[in-house]
């Protein structure tokens, strides 16, 4: 079954538009190319550019989504700056992007459940998403539920999945103490919500800015830097079970020197660390199934947890996106919108 999605055909110009670096197209309207994000080699924000590509067509297995909405993560500027070369290596020309919503166009052979003209939520595996069409199997789509908006369903998949996996990894108790730290961030939102729901006493850690909000979502706010650990021993005189590290090694460390039992120590982000005190470094790989998708939806659709959004960029301003990305003070998602 063909795709009749509207999208483009043009002439690369290599004309930057606002957001720096980012190729923009002379194009007219064809049902036969999509458009996507690519870079050539690693770099800065710089190398990324919007590329025409062939309109994707489904294997068996596989739909077509005429994406409506895709965030963006850190973990896609680690690897476009090759800082994650070893651990998960590039293939040049490269596309990027894992979060996905939007509605089937297009059904391959051997698909039971959906159907063209499904709102479906997902990842891509291929990092793939930031485009206007993605091929996904459907082993990796859940249908949206009606009550989450585009920006919100497009961004439920690494920060859903990999804040199950970091709360699962310390197993927290009702009534356990539990620190997190960069908790407004994108993840750390999503974690101190989950740790609420498990009724756990939850540590934020960010910068004042956030209290509010950290208050708001049964949180105690403790600011970072000089001076952390005295200020985390007087919020919780009576220790703290767990520690939830969203931003890099000093706080796993820091946890350690706590002296919090290591195998409650979850990092998402600082593998080595993890592995020379011998903390847990589990991701949303160890969570990226449809059930577990399927519950933080629920769970988002009920209203129990919120995905806050920060900002939304067309996709032709993915520079600029995630120049706002890297500064790393944005409470919530960003969010791409081809």
């Amino acid at each position: 079954m063909a795709s009749r999605a509207l999208t483009w055909r043009g002439i690369r110009t290599r004309r930057p538009s606002t957001a720096a670096g980012v190729d923009t197209w002379e194009a007219e309207m064809t049902d036969t190319y999509a458009r996507a994000v690519r870079f050539d080699h690693y770099g800065d924000r710089g190398v990324l550019y919007i590329a025409q590509v062939p309109m994707p067509t489904p294997a068996a297995g596989e739909v077509v989504v005429a994406v409506r909405a895709a965030a963006i993560n850190p973990g896609e500027s680690a690897i476009r700056s090759g800082a994650l070369h070893q651990r998960f290596p590039a293939t040049f020309p490269s596309g990027e992007g894992s979060d996905l919503a939007g509605v089937v166009t297009a059904v391959g052979e051997a698909v039971d459940g959906f159907a063209v003209g499904d709102e479906v939520l997902g990842f891509s595996w291929n990092r793939s998403s930031h485009a206007t069409h993605v091929s996904v199997p459907t082993s990796q789509l859940i249908h949206k539920p009606p009550e989450l908006s585009w920006e919100v369903a497009g961004s439920l998949y690494v920060v859903g999945c990999t804040a199950y996996a970091a709360v699962r990894a310390v197993d927290p108790h009702a009534g356990d103490t539990v620190a997190v730290s960069a908790a407004a961030g994108g993840v750390g939102t999503v974690v101190v919500q989950l740790l609420a729901v498990r009724q756990a006493r939850v540590l934020g850690i960010a910068s004042p800015a956030n209290a509010e909000w950290l208050t708001s979502h049964r949180a105690v706010p403790v600011p970072y830097g000089d001076g952390l650990a005295e200020r985390l021993r007087a919020a919780a005189p009576d220790g703290i079970n767990a520690f939830i590290d969203l931003f890099g090694p000093e706080y796993v460390q820091l946890a350690a020197d706590l002296g919090i039992p290591h195998d409650r120590i979850e990092t998402i982000t600082s593998f080595e660390k993890a592995a020379e005190l011998g903390a847990k470094a589990e991701g949303s790989g160890t969570a990226s199934t449809v059930e577990v998708l399927s519950e933080m939806a629920g769970l988002v659709a009920s209203g129990a947890i919120e995905i806050p959004i920060a900002a939304t960029y067309p996709l032709d301003e993915v520079a600029a996106a995630f120049e706002q990305l890297d500064k790393r003070h944005t409470r919530g998602k960003i969010v791409l919108i081809p």
